[in-house]
């Protein structure tokens, strides 16, 4: 049993240490680091970097899990930055975490919440943040820290967070709308129209973490014809090159034991130990949609995809896919390029809730449509932007990333530059 504390306090940390002396601004050096302490035992619950706000203040989602670090926190923030940048929207990157069992939290919704609530109170001095969904967390939550700060502000029309709440009190739910999914297939449409190799229709896909944004995802390609032939959560992983039943996955995926329930055919099972070997299993489509660094130096060699369609926030770092696109001729889709769609319902939610005018271009559409079309044109937008530099270079030393993060960076340098 988790015994809470009585209030959670921030310690500052600074971002000049001396693990970062040789950093520079283009590096991603936050501008604000923080961890959350009890401070009666000095027990860590959690952290918020704060990493750029030159395009508006800091957006980004809260995670939960047990081995949580201020490095990844750190990373996520600067995909975060890039993700808006990017998507040319009015906001920075940010993310927070806590250090909790996010299984606990499904099985004890009440202690959850008070923990949710001891976040809300902490966070709230942090200005250049807005919270939003992640891992572990949900538009319920995200709905309980925009309420505790309408309280603290006496008003309900705030940009303070949360985003990515319930539609019901007038949020833009980013799970439950499959928002960031939806961006991930726009990617492979266009990708298939630009006809570099890939058809979903009879494609091979697996799905490393099928959660809230595997499952659509796989639920999306397979609607269109692609075969999911792999699938894994943290219990165990499921391989048939025949196809694997969708329907069955999505029914069980929320249930205790999770996609360990699967009772249809598969050729092979991997335990809670081995389910990373998925990421190694052959297909045309790779999904990582868990946890950064999913596919690294020691498993590249292994790699057997046409292309890697990143669900997770930094799934690669940079040296691998380098290693993959020039070695091994897989695309890797840069992840703050393609699974921007949650983020964009953030900023469509955060800019109805504070502009009039916005709202009623946004509801004569209706908001679901309107989020979904403004997904759909940016990142069709920036996968032919990022390839066009690509092919015209018709260099074999350059790569996707390099590309997409060129144009990131050029888009932080404007913040003027809105796509809303």
């Amino acid at each position: 049993m988790i015994n809470l504390p009585r209030k959670l306090d921030a310690e500052i940390i600074q971002t000049n240490n001396l693990s970062n002396r040789f950093k520079t601004e283009n590096d991603g050096n936050p501008e604000l680091r923080a961890r959350f302490i009890d401070s009666s035992t000095g027990h860590l619950w959690g952290f918020l970097v704060v990493d750029n706000t030159k395009r508006g203040p800091g957006v980004g989602g809260i995670r939960f899990a047990q081995n949580l670090s201020l490095e990844e926190i750190g990373r996520l923030a600067y995909a975060m930055t890039l993700k808006n940048s990017a998507a040319c929207l009015p906001f920075g990157g940010a993310k927070a975490g806590l250090v909790v069992n996010p299984v606990l939290m499904i099985k004890e919704p009440k202690l959850k919440s008070e923990i949710i609530h001891l976040f809300a109170e902490a966070l709230f001095p942090f200005e250049n943040y807005i919270s939003a969904p992640d891992m572990g967390t949900t538009e319920y939550d995200i709905q309980h820290i925009y309420e505790f700060n309408s309280k603290m502000l006496g008003t309900s029309m705030h940009m303070r967070g949360g985003a990515g709440r319930e539609s019901s009190r007038g949020g833009v739910p980013i799970d439950d709308w499959q928002l960031t999914a939806h961006g991930l297939v726009m990617a492979i449409h266009t990708l298939e129209k630009l006809d570099f190799g890939i058809k979903i229709k009879g494609a091979h896909v697996v799905i490393q973490g099928f959660g809230n944004v595997g499952a659509p995802t796989a639920s999306k390609l397979n609607a269109e014809g692609a075969i999911i032939v792999g699938a894994s959560d943290i219990n165990v992983g499921l391989w048939n090159p025949a196809g694997l039943d969708i329907d069955e996955l999505n029914r069980i995926r929320k249930a205790e034991g999770g996609l360990s329930n699967y009772d249809s055919k598969t050729e092979k099972r991997f335990n809670s130990n081995q389910v990373h070997y998925m990421l190694e299993a052959p297909c045309d489509i790779l999904v990582p949609a868990a946890r950064p660094d999913a596919i690294n130096a020691r498993n590249a060699d292994r790699i057997q995809c046409k292309v890697i369609l990143q669900g997770a926030n930094a799934p690669v770092n940079k040296m691998t896919e380098y290693y993959l696109s020039n070695r091994c001729g897989v695309i890797s889709l840069s992840d703050f390029i393609v699974n921007s769609g949650g983020m964009i319902g953030c900023a469509v939610e955060l800019m109805i809730n504070t502009d009039n005018d916005y709202k009623k271009k946004v509801k004569m559409l209706g908001t679901r449509l309107y989020a979904e079309r403004l997904i759909n044109e940016t990142i069709s937008k920036n996968v032919k932007q990022v390839i066009s530099k690509l092919t015209s270079k018709n260099e074999t030393d350059t790569f996707f990333r390099e590309e997409a993060l060129e144009l990131a960076q050029k888009r932080l340098l404007k913040p003027g530059d809105n796509w809303l």
